[in-house]
C-alpha cells in the first residue's frame, strides 16, 4: 500500500457517509481506529468523516447528523471505510453509482485500502472494486447482493472477508470484528486487544465464524459449553481431545459438537486452532521465548506445525511476525505496516 509523502504521518482512515447511514455502524471506525495507541501512547490512526455533499445527512434513526468535510477528504485517505446505508437508491436497486457518488469516489488514490461495513459492500461492488473477488455482506441481503453482482464470490456465512486491499464485513457488530482485525493486522495483537478492552468487546472473533447463529443463547436450564472452553484455554499447551471437552460438560461427543457450533459458530477443532494461534501471536509479540518454546506453550508441538498454522492464518512465518509486531519495535515493521494475507 502506498503511503502519504510524510513517513511520520499517521495512517488516515476516511469514513464516507451517505444518506440513510446507520449511526451505530458509523461510529465503529472512530471507536476502533480512533482509540488505537502505540506502546508509547501515541495515536496510530487519523480518522475523519466526509460525505459527497457536506451538510446535513439523514440517518436511519430519528435524527440527522452534520458532516462538514466533502469528498475531497478521500484524496488523503490510506483506508476508506463505507458504513451501511438504507438509502442507496440505484446502488442497491441496479448496482450502479449515481453521478455524485461516482465523482466522490474518483478522489481516492490508487493502491489504498477499501473497507465496507454491512451493506456498504454494495458501494464497493458498484464501483467495481469487488469484481471477481470474495466478499460478504449482511446475511439478509446476501442473495440479492449475489444476483445483482454475479461476478463476486459472495460468502454469506462469515463475519468478514479479508482480501488484502479490499475487506468486507457482515452486518452491524461484525464491523467491530473487521476493524479490530485490521488493527491487529496493522499493529499486532497487543494493540488490538487493548482497543477491544477499552471498547468492552471480545478481542477476537475469527472472520470465518458464522455471522448468523440461529440459537446464540442456550434455552433455559440447557447445558452450555462455556466451562469446557474455559478449561481448554487453561491447557492450550497440552493436547485437548473432543472426548475430554464433552466429558467436562457431561455430554456425548455428538451433542457437545452440535451445541459448541451453535454457541460459537465454529467446530471445537477450529476454535482450538484459533485460540492457539492467538496464544502464539501474544507470546511472539510480548516475550523473548524461543520459537520452539512458543510452539510448545501454544500447543502446536513443533515449530514446523506452528509455522504452518501461522502461514495459513496470517501469511507470514513466526519469525517475520515477531520482527513486524514485536512490542516497542515499530521501526522494524514492514514498509506499509501491514501483514498481508
Amino acid at each position: 500500500m502506498s503511503r502519504r509523502e510524510t513517513t511520520t504521518a499517521r495512517h488516515r482512515v476516511v469514513v464516507l457517509v451517505l444518506h440513510g447511514v446507520i449511526p451505530f455502524e458509523l461510529g465503529i471506525p472512530y471507536r476502533i481506529f480512533g482509540k488505537a495507541r502505540s506502546s508509547e501512547g501515541h495515536p496510530l490512526y487519523d480518522v475523519v468523516t466526509c460525505t459527497p455533499e457536506p451538510g446535513a445527512v439523514r440517518t436511519d434513526a430519528d435524527f440527522p447528523i452534520t458532516v462538514e468535510r466533502g469528498p475531497e477528504a478521500l484524496a488523503e485517505a490510506d483506508t476508506i471505510v463505507v458504513p451501511a446505508s438504507f438509502e442507496l437508491g440505484p446502488v442497491f436497486e441496479e448496482g450502479v453509482l449515481p453521478p455524485s457518488l461516482a465523482a466522490a469516489l474518483a478522489h481516492a488514490r490508487p493502491g489504498i485500502r477499501w473497507v465496507s461495513i454491512c451493506t456498504g459492500s454494495y458501494v464497493l461492488a458498484a464501483a467495481g472494486l469487488l469484481d471477481g473477488r470474495p466478499a460478504t455482506t449482511h446475511w439478509h441481503e446476501a442473495d440479492h447482493f449475489q444476483r445483482l453482482f454475479p461476478s463476486i464470490k459472495v460468502d454469506p456465512d462469515v463475519l468478514f472477508v479479508d482480501d488484502g486491499d479490499v475487506l468486507t464485513s457482515a452486518g452491524a457488530a461484525a464491523g467491530l470484528d473487521l476493524c479490530l482485525h485490521i488493527v491487529r493486522r496493522d499493529h499486532g495483537t497487543a494493540v488490538a486487544n487493548e482497543v477491544a478492552r477499552r471498547s468492552v468487546v471480545p478481542p477476537h472473533r475469527d472472520g470465518g465464524q458464522a455471522q448468523y447463529i440461529r440459537r446464540p443463547l442456550p434455552e433455559p436450564q440447557q447445558a452450555t459449553t462455556t466451562a469446557a472452553r474455559a478449561w481448554a484455554l487453561g491447557r492450550l499447551d497440552r493436547p485437548v481431545s473432543l472426548r475430554e471437552l464433552a466429558a467436562r460438560e457431561s455430554m456425548s461427543v455428538r451433542t457437545f459438537t452440535r451445541r459448541f457450533r451453535e454457541e460459537t459458530g465454529a467446530s471445537p477443532g477450529q476454535w482450538l486452532a484459533t485460540q492457539r494461534i492467538e496464544r502464539a501471536r501474544q507470546l511472539l509479540e510480548d516475550t523473548d521465548l524461543s520459537v520452539d518454546r512458543i510452539a510448545r506453550d501454544a500447543g502446536f508441538g513443533t515449530p514446523a506445525s506452528m509455522r504452518q498454522h501461522l502461514q495459513a492464518a496470517l501469511g507470514v512465518s513466526p519469525t517475520v511476525y515477531r520482527r513486524t509486531f514485536r512490542t516497542g519495535s515499530a521501526a522494524s515493521s514492514s514498509a506499509d505496516g501491514r501483514v498481508r494475507r
